[in-house]
């Protein structure tokens, strides 16, 4: 068998590494109108290389703080990347998650009883955009949530 050798998640991840600030979009619900906040992602290295750590903050006008800390590791036995967070909201712990790669675009999936959300994370000419989208029980498809778009600094 294949074991991914040291640094084998910041190889994968490298395009995402560095601190970026910038802009986040949260789109209306039933509860508040759309919105932007100020946003901030740093992607850091970390386990000699076997895993990329992620932290998101975005703040808004009013002071609402969201945050959410991540770990993207690679999986030795199935080739793949994982990814395992937890977030200012408070729900329970889950289970890791495994990620996808398509043409440069990380895809995680995550199942939250009936609804499923879904990121999907990239980098175009330096351009960090981090996309959440949600599928609610009964939808046939994802609406968008909120989206990222930040500059490495």
């Amino acid at each position: 068998m294949d074991r991914p050798h040291p640094g084998s998640a910041q190889e994968e991840l490298g395009a995402f590494l560095g601190h970026w600030t910038g802009t986040t979009r949260i789109e209306a619900t039933s509860r508040r109108p759309a919105r932007t906040a100020a946003a901030e992602v740093t992607f850091t290295k970390a386990a000699g290389g076997y895993a990329v750590l992620q932290s998101y903050r975005h703040t808004e006008t009013d002071g609402i703080r969201f945050e959410r800390h991540g770990m993207f590791t690679m999986d030795a036995d199935h080739a793949d990347t994982v990814w395992y967070h937890v977030d200012s909201v408070g729900l329970p712990r889950e289970a890791p998650i495994r990620c996808s790669w398509h043409g440069g675009v990380l895809t995680v999936e995550r199942q939250n009883g009936r609804d499923t959300s879904r990121h999907t994370f990239r980098v175009d000419d330096g351009v960090l955009t981090h996309t959440s989208e949600v599928r609610l029980a009964g939808d046939s498809g994802f609406a968008p949530f909120m989206t990222s778009v930040c500059r490495r600094t």
